[in-house]
């Protein structure tokens, strides 16, 4: 992302509207220091956890930014999730998600990532918050059998699943999601693997028709092309498995029914009596002195 569409994004972002001036200022500090200091930084997250920033983890300095990058969708695990559920992070990158569910909510959280020059980071990240009794971290792959793929690793936050034409690559062990996943099924999943979502979808039947899955955020940006998937199928498959697409408000703590997926993620819920009800009775959130 551009300096200029990096600015757009951060002075446009909800939890900067009323410190539009303090945002530019961090964003102007982060890169004088990126530019002089080589070295990690820990960094304020949320309300009780810490970050660990260093150039080049782009989501990472979203929440430095802006204090939630996904602000609507890092709302929602923050507004729904409870210590007594469990939480999986697919594509768990330097734990973003990992950190608000163990961290910030309290719930059991299991994290995916692939790329193990990420996934140390992660590992810090969970070690810094002192969440490791709440978080199983582990660095392999998902997918519709079990094997190895190549993953790109020179591509930060957006590395995948190697195509054919892609070089600078290394193999990865790939597990299938059910057989991980067996005994204490998911209340909400995150899913975020750069367009190789459909495979991981098919290796996780169990969980889709679990009664204990309420909700699932997926990225459906159109990756999956660069595979030959069609992300609409995935939308059908959901639906099929009883999930309905919804945008949420984190102000009015209120879905909001889409007709198709979304752009970028999309929040897929079923039993909206027990998801309204946990977003309804969740405790008020504090970020930038903004309450959510």
């Amino acid at each position: 992302m551009s300096i200029f569409k990096t600015l757009k994004f951060v002075l446009n972002h909800p939890l900067n509207q009323k410190r539009k001036m303090d945002a530019f200022w961090t964003l102007v500090k982060w890169y004088i220091n990126v530019k002089f200091n080589p070295y990690q930084v820990i960094v304020p997250y949320a309300e009780k956890s810490n970050f660990i920033m260093k150039k080049g983890l782009t989501g990472a300095t979203g929440n430095l930014f802006c204090g939630l990058h996904e602000f609507e969708d890092m709302a929602f695990v923050l507004h729904f999730l409870r210590p007594t559920d469990m939480f999986v992070d697919i594509g768990a990158n330097v734990g973003s998600y990992t950190i608000l569910g163990a961290s910030e909510a309290g719930a059991k959280t299991i994290s995916f990532e692939p790329i193990p020059e990420t996934f140390e980071i992660l590992e810090s990240n969970i070690i810094i918050n002192k969440i490791n009794d709440r978080v199983n971290a582990l660095n392999i792959g998902l997918g519709a059998s079990k094997g190895s793929l190549a993953f790109t690793k020179l591509q930060g936050p957006v590395n995948h699943v190697a195509t054919s034409n892609e070089t600078d690559t290394i193999n990865v062990p790939v597990e299938i999601f059910d057989s991980i996943v067996s005994i204490d099924q998911p209340t909400l999943i995150k899913i975020d693997v750069e367009g190789f979502e459909t495979e991981v979808l098919k290796g996780m039947s169990i969980a889709l028709e679990s009664n204990s899955l309420k909700a699932l955020i997926i990225e459906l940006n159109g990756s999956g092309k660069r595979y030959g998937y069609d992300e609409d199928d995935i939308h059908k498959k959901l639906l099929q498995c009883g999930f309905k697409p919804f945008r949420y408000d984190p102000f009015k703590r209120k879905l909001f029914r889409l007709e198709n997926h979304g752009p970028i993620n999309t929040i897929y819920c079923k039993d909206m009596l027990f998801i309204q009800n946990r977003i309804d009775t969740a405790k008020k959130i504090k970020i930038h002195n903004i309450e959510f």
